[in-house]
């Protein structure tokens, strides 16, 4: 069993930055891909970004791809997204996830890869 928390969301002008964190449970947190998702009001949840177990691959989705850094701490349980030059198209609620199912050899992007999530948190951009 995994719980994830996600913290760090707020409101922030547009281009202006935010650190997500999500805080993990689990004594194998070094063992799983972790991803972030975001889903804005009326629209369906999409892929953000992904890291590797050991935090040596990461994937970025290409509407964000040159405005974010997605990091991990293994020795703390937490995964981290840092999101640079806001927009307010960016504004979501933003979910982490975990895929801890055994035989993954690839960054996941689909939300069905992962197998735990967080409750999100609320990032507003204004203009």
């Amino acid at each position: 069993q995994v719980q994830l928390v996600e913290s760090g969301g707020g409101l922030v002008q547009a281009g202006g930055s935010l650190r997500l964190s999500c805080a993990a449970s689990g004594r194998t947190f070094s063992s799983y891909a972790m991803g972030w998702f975001r889903q804005a009001p009326g629209k369906e949840r999409e892929f953000v970004a992904a890291i590797s177990s050991s935090g040596g691959n990461t994937f970025y989705a290409d509407s964000m791809k040159d405005r974010l850094t997605i990091s991990r701490d293994n020795a703390k349980n937490t995964v981290y997204l840092q999101m640079g030059r806001l927009k307010p198209e960016d504004t979501a609620v933003y979910y982490c996830a975990a895929d801890t199912r055994p035989g993954t050899f690839r960054l996941p992007t689909r939300s069905y890869e992962y197998d735990y999530w967080g409750q999100g948190t609320r990032v507003t951009v204004s203009s």
